[in-house]
């Protein structure tokens, strides 16, 4: 049996359809806005962090916990090899009694032979004021026995999205017996200027949670309406 012409142009208009409808494929580059994902338009901001870091290896309840060490550790003048995970408390003064900004979570570890440097990848997760669930990653080389150790930012997330810039740690307090410290911190860090809200799933394209894939509803329906045209489709190639 002839196709018709009126057959041919359904053929042709169908097939166009089906190439205009949404994949169910994440989409793995493409450019977007600044105010896509919840930042303004004008400059950066440069903001100042001033906390103490309170590092506790003593009593019942550490902060800091060693988790790792090499054969040869014990015999290390500076105890080279020791792998310590945290969990150390940022507070607003030096007492521990102070106000709790943020905790210090991470590692860090004796990586030196030759001194006492520690190498540090930490988190600074802040839990008050407008930086509330925001963090700041850092990682670089700590010598503990230099007055001022500075360490590079290396990111951030939520309002530290986009960060970059650098810590100065001083130690306020050392305990050479049970080797707890209480370190003043001073971070300057470059960020995006943004007022973001934290989602743990979904919401909008600024939270943290989208990443330009499709929703499973969108899937669904893309699928559903591929199956309903694809079918005309099919009876027009065969009659």
């Amino acid at each position: 049996m002839a196709i018709s012409s009126t057959s041919i142009i359904l053929l042709i208009s169908l097939f166009t359809l089906t190439l205009l409808l949404p994949t169910n494929h994440a989409i793995f580059s493409r450019p977007i806005s600044k105010a896509e994902i919840g930042i303004k338009d004008d400059d950066d901001k440069l903001t100042q962090l001033t906390f103490y870091y309170h590092d506790t290896l003593s009593g019942s309840n550490p902060s800091a916990i060693q988790i790792a060490k090499a054969n040869s550790t014990d015999k290390s003048p500076t105890s080279f090899g020791a792998l310590a995970m945290m969990d150390d408390p940022l507070t607003e003064g030096p007492e521990p009694t102070s106000k709790l900004v943020g905790r210090a979570q991470g590692i860090y570890g004796l990586a030196d032979q030759q001194e006492s440097a520690l190498v540090m990848i930490m988190n600074f997760f802040f839990v008050e004021g407008e930086f509330n669930g925001s963090t700041l990653s850092v990682l670089g080389r700590d010598a503990m026995m230099d007055k001022v150790r500075e360490m590079p930012v290396v990111g951030g997330t939520g309002a530290f999205r986009f960060a970059k810039g650098y810590v100065q740690a001083k130690t306020h307090k050392f305990d050479q017996k049970t080797g707890d410290a209480v370190v003043l911190y001073n971070v300057f860090v470059n960020h995006a200027n943004s007022n973001v809200t934290i989602q743990s799933s979904g919401g909008s394209p600024g939270s943290t949670a989208s990443n330009g894939a499709p929703s499973p509803s969108q899937a669904s329906l893309s699928k559903m309406l591929s199956t309903l045209i694809m079918i005309p489709l099919l009876y027009l190639c065969v009659f």
